[in-house]
């Protein structure tokens, strides 16, 4: 498929039989409810039979339903505007208690997070980071909380990061302006993608600097720029989305900087931990 799945289904709806084109047109119109349905459901709200929308899929060159489905969510994750996202958060939901639903889905994308990710990959990330001249941070909008995170952390330990100012593509340009050869832009994306992440990304990797990601998945419109990339699943929690599996991709990269600089480290705390006490930066627990 060399489009999006949508593309795919108007280019083949001519020739398809009556029962795949009640599906298709469903598709077509409720892709945002139609990528969070069971082929059960699928079929029952197209007029079709569970089998017939298995088959469907397999027509439109997919291994199973469950491929398709993924295909229909990464399309339907990019795609919606916030107040679609209320109303199929809603709909999955349904009468589900919302605490246990969320917290599941959660967990559910923490394990997915862990199957496609390699240790080679990440360790590759963090030696990049290690040997960079100069490390660049940006995420936008609600990522910007994860890149904030990540650059705090890493500005502990290392002396030349930058947290990138996102608000604005002029402040992107801006602080980007000495970035080159031998330093490290690091970029978080996810759907619906930032624009400016993806500008930020072209202009790093047209100035010779070294691109890590952390995004999605390979049909990110930053992976053809990205020199080394981690996968996050990102799903969307009504108009907002869920960033607990980036944030805990960001916390195995801050432990494995630290122990890979584990003596950098130590003194760095130890110093800091004597300027805390001496400034009562903390309060102290005493016990009792």
């Amino acid at each position: 498929m060399t489009g999006n799945i949508l593309d795919e289904i108007r280019v083949r709806l001519p020739d398809m039989s009556k029962g795949q084109r009640r599906i298709s047109d469903y598709i077509l119109e409720h892709y945002d409810k139609a990528a969070y349905m069971t082929a059960s459901r699928l079929g029952e709200r197209a007029g079709a039979s569970e089998s017939t929308v298995v088959r469907y899929a397999c027509e439109l060159g997919f291994d199973g339903y469950p491929e398709m489905q993924r295909a229909l969510r990464e399309y339907a994750d990019a795609a919606l505007t916030s107040v679609q996202r209320i109303e199929v958060t809603d709909e999955r939901i349904g009468k589900s208690d919302v605490l246990s639903k969320t917290l599941m889905s959660d967990i559910a994308k923490i394990k997915s997070t862990l199957e496609v990710n390699d240790e080679d990959n990440f360790n590759s990330f963090i030696d990049s980071i290690i040997e960079a001249g100069r490390v660049y941070v940006a995420g936008a909008r609600a990522t910007s909380l994860l890149s904030d995170v990540l650059a705090y952390n890493l500005g502990l330990v290392f002396e030349n990061v930058t947290h990138i100012d996102t608000t604005s593509e002029s402040k992107i340009f801006e602080q980007m302006l000495k970035i080159g050869k031998g330093d490290v832009f690091i970029a978080m994306t996810f759907p619906r993608y930032s624009t400016r992440i993806i500008k930020a990304v072209q202009f790093a990797k047209d100035c010779g600097a070294k691109v890590i990601c952390i995004t999605d998945g390979e049909n990110s419109p930053i992976a053809p720029y990205s020199d080394v990339m981690l996968f996050a699943k990102s799903d969307m929690a009504s108009y907002m989305d869920s960033l607990v599996a980036p944030l805990s991709l960001i916390d195995a990269i801050i432990i494995a900087i630290s122990r890979k600089k584990k003596n950098e480290v130590s003194k760095i705390f130890e110093r800091l931990e004597e300027v805390w006490d001496k400034y009562e930066i903390y309060e102290k627990n005493t016990g009792g």
